[in-house]
């Protein structure tokens, strides 16, 4: 049977790498809070079962995308902070999330607006923490519209302000000249709000990659998400172990002989007779699922043509370890199937196979085992 492994000393290990850089800063200030991001299904690894796991190793504060992650959180008995990091003015939205006490982001006007006049209408006061866009262009007021940001939370009465926080768009390339301009802006946006006697309660801006390069962008809180399954977009020099990988079991094992085809197209035929063996897990269930190209600038389209040439000239291989060994993958991957080498290897049917995946990218209908 398929499934998603998950270590929790893994876990554990890098959660506690995190809590070392911390406690290494705090010193004589206020300790730094891990807000611990869990969208994605908990970046694949179960959504309730990761959040519970975090919940038991000290972490008091969740954050999602979408509001169906949320209300999936509460549904499966989870009664810490949850922050929902879009903002919405949609009302059927918010009064969901209001009725399942999510601490809700408010990014503009409108936002503010439908959340002010259904918490009015209920008689309560809504947590909320207000986002800024300082160059990101998606969610938040805009950086340089400070006097209409302050307009508009002037006139709420029913909102309780208990963070302030914007993203950063490059933090994870470069020397950091970008992050820092949103921060500077993120920054002169709270002077401001303070100075206008508007409550920013908690500041945070760091995602896992701001949170390791930029010790000067820590403030009150930090987002961590991919930090804690070891998968970073940065080099890993703080001894990350990456969290989670897929398993199935060998189903058949065939011998073929030479000049025998395997797989679509046509495009992999055996040179000698080859010990086979077939095991059910493919594309559709995550394994060598490669997210496409999505930068269009010129220079990134040279830079996406530079690597596939290089690519043609490199011998591509997909392999499963089955018993401790590499075993090469034969032909194309099916939907739900692949075919490996197992010539001259000691394998047998039933025999566990384990596959490196993104858990991300892994069906969210596989079983997650904690382990």
């Amino acid at each position: 049977m398929k499934a998603l492994l998950v270590e929790r000393d893994k876990l554990k290990h890098n959660l506690r790498i995190i809590n070392n850089i911390i406690s290494k800063k705090d010193n004589k200030r206020k300790r730094i809070k891990i807000i611990a991001v869990v969208k994605g299904n908990g970046y694949g690894l179960g959504l309730v079962q990761y959040s519970k796991f975090l919940i038991d190793n000290g972490i008091n504060m969740l954050a999602v995308a979408t509001v169906e992650e949320a209300i999936e959180l509460r549904n499966g008995g989870i009664k810490t902070d949850i922050l929902m990091m879009s903002s919405t003015a949609v009302k059927e939205d918010i009064e969901n999330l209001i009725e399942n006490e999510i601490i809700l982001t408010i990014g503009s006007k409108e936002a503010g607006d439908a959340v002010e006049e259904i918490a009015k209408k209920q008689g309560k006061k809504v947590r909320v923490h207000i986002k800024i866009d300082t160059g990101f262009g998606r969610y938040g007021f805009i950086y340089t519209e400070k006097e209409k940001m302050i307009e508009a939370i002037k006139r709420w009465k029913n909102i309780k302000i208990e963070g302030t926080f914007s993203h950063l768009s490059l933090a994870f390339f470069g020397n950091g000249k970008e992050a820092q301009t949103q921060f500077n802006r993120f920054m002169q946006c709270i002077e401001t709000l303070n100075a206008s006697k508007i409550e920013t309660g908690i500041l945070h801006i760091c995602n896992s990659s701001a949170f390791l390069r930029f010790e000067n962008m820590h403030l009150d809180a930090v987002r961590i998400g991919s930090a804690l399954l070891g998968r970073l977009s940065i080099p890993n020099t703080w001894g990350f172990k990456r969290v989670g990988y897929l398993k199935s079991n060998v189903a058949e094992i065939k011998i073929l002989p030479k000049g025998y085809n395997i797989g679509y197209s046509n495009a992999f035929v055996t040179k000698k007779e080859t010990k086979v063996a077939i095991i059910p897990c493919g594309y559709a269930d995550g394994f060598n699922v490669i997210v496409d190209k999505d930068m269009f600038r010129k220079r990134d389209k040279l830079r996406y043509i530079i690597r596939d040439i290089k690519n043609a000239f490199k011998k591509q291989q997909i392999k499963v370890t089955i018993n401790g060994e590499k075993c090469l993958v034969l032909g194309r991957l099916g939907m739900f199937h692949v075919t490996v080498d197992i010539t001259n290897k000691n394998v047998e049917i039933g025999d566990e196979a384990i596959f490196e995946v993104s858990p991300m990218l892994v069906d969210s209908k596989i079983t997650r085992e904690y382990i």
